[in-house]
């Protein structure tokens, strides 16, 4: 058994960071099946493909803006992600998308939280079919929880990501009331820089500013 684990969102300034764990028997199925990193998919590939892969043994967890806000970095929050991810995983031999520079490390903190043997790597996601198959799920679970934000909200997110012009519309939209709105990460400079200043901090938040 292989397990792959990778993340979708970390840059985005709106909506969830997702990870997702993946458990395989067969790289070979998946290769026949055509998984490959999300990246490289495109999204009509991709939402075929999360409809056969989510009948596998997977873990998605998904982490909502605030708890972004609220956590110290993100490379300590993934750890934590990752290793709630693989809580619930068959035991198998792990591989990680590494979301640190140093891949290593990112591999010594995720099996020290996790109490598990894991290895990372940077673009394991585009060399192991398992962590491909994981990438595939996180991405079209975050991206769907933005298309359906938009729909509730009545206004186009675009991709969430800061350099989405549609994104940067929605923004100075969503910072226009006495805060800015849930569904934002207050602690983005994109936030910061269209609320004209420092955001009021979320409750319990340790505010600072990332990217």
């Amino acid at each position: 058994m292989k397990i792959g684990v990778d993340e979708a969102g970390r840059g985005s300034v709106i909506g969830p960071l997702v990870v997702c764990a993946f458990a395989s028997i067969s790289q070979t199925h998946l290769k026949e099946l055509g998984v490959k990193d999300s990246k490289d998919l495109s999204k009509k590939k991709r939402d075929e493909l999360f409809d056969i892969l989510s009948e596998m043994p997977h873990n998605v967890v998904i982490c909502s803006p605030e708890r972004i806000d609220n956590s110290l970095n993100l490379n300590d929050l993934e750890v934590d992600l990752f290793a709630e991810a693989l809580a619930i995983m068959p035991e198998g031999e792990i591989m990680l998308d590494a979301c640190d520079v140093n891949a290593d490390r990112f591999a010594r903190n995720v099996s020290s939280k996790s109490n598990l043997n894991c290895i990372a790597e940077h673009k394991a996601d585009e060399n192991h079919p398992e962590v491909s198959a994981a990438s595939i799920i996180a991405k079209v679970t975050r991206d769907r929880a933005v298309e359906q934000l938009s729909e509730e909200m009545g206004i186009d997110l675009g991709s969430g990501y800061p350099s989405d012009p549609k994104t940067k519309t929605a923004v100075k939209e969503l910072v226009k009331g006495e805060r800015p709105h849930e569904c934002l990460r207050w602690s983005w400079k994109t936030v910061s820089d269209a609320w004209g200043g420092t955001p009021p901090p979320r409750p319990n938040a340790l505010q600072r500013t990332l990217f």
